[in-house]
């Protein structure tokens, strides 16, 4: 048990649903469901060892970004038990953890200051953040006022070069140009090299194969496949071509 970082065990997160008007006291007349209760995640339960990569993937609305919110402590999970070991970064949606009010730079050292970063330590870091975010002249304007993909760059410098040893990131290669994506790349492919802990989300298979010793499949909330990515990759091919009446 030593070198397990992430340990998650029969974890489920139910959300209510807010019900058209009149269905209250008769929840039959709603076809969708026979029950105010979507459950998003359903008994999962995994381990991410030291040094592991592993590739959370799944159709839309299978629970990954879920899991990975409750991972953060963003949201409770309803039942179950998560045990993290060591300092968490994450990249969630864009905006996720930033204080609108403040500016950039502030929200570096506010990100500092959750992870247990000494302000000093942030000081040597923040030149190195901002250059590779490229925002340029905004590091000062309150984030309430950038692009979405202002934020992406802030939230994704950020996350990688602060010392966090594991790292949480969600479809991080989705929202951007190409050259930014490639940055992403290469930053991520060197945080693996260093013997950091990543779960990563998202829907780029090939390049998801390049950086991941695993692949964790969810479907439906559960955990369908966790093995080889060739052999998840695999099984989730043939998932994709059936229908699904989950949420996207």
């Amino acid at each position: 048990m030593a070198d397990i970082m992430i340990d998650v065990r029969e974890v489920s997160r139910d959300f209510r649903l807010a019900l058209p008007p009149g269905t209250e006291k008769g929840i039959r007349q709603w076809p969708r469901a026979r029950s105010d209760i979507f459950r998003a995640l359903d008994r999962v339960s995994f381990s991410v060892h030291r040094g592991e990569v592993v590739g959370l993937i799944g159709r839309n609305g299978a629970g990954k970004s879920t899991l990975l919110k409750i991972l953060s402590r963003v949201l409770r999970p309803t039942r179950g038990e998560i045990d993290i070991y060591g300092r968490l970064g994450s990249l969630l949606e864009v905006g996720s953890g930033f204080h609108p009010d403040l500016s950039g730079r502030e929200n570096i050292y506010l990100n500092g200051a959750l992870l247990g970063m000494r302000r000093s330590v942030v000081d040597g870091l923040k030149d190195e953040i901002l250059a590779f975010a490229g925002i340029g002249t905004f590091a000062d304007e309150p984030i309430k006022h950038y692009s979405s993909g202002m934020y992406l760059r802030l939230a994704f410098a950020i996350a990688v070069h602060l010392d966090a040893e594991i790292l949480l990131l969600d479809e991080v290669m989705a929202v951007g140009d190409e050259e930014f994506r490639r940055k992403c790349l290469t930053r991520i492919e060197e945080a693996c090299r260093s013997g950091r802990t990543v779960l990563i989300a998202g829907h780029d298979l090939a390049t998801l194969s390049t950086l991941c010793q695993r692949f964790l499949l969810l479907d439906y909330g559960r955990v369908a496949a966790d093995e080889t990515p060739e052999n998840v990759t695999a099984h989730y091919l043939r998932l994709i071509n059936a229908p699904s009446d989950r949420a996207v």
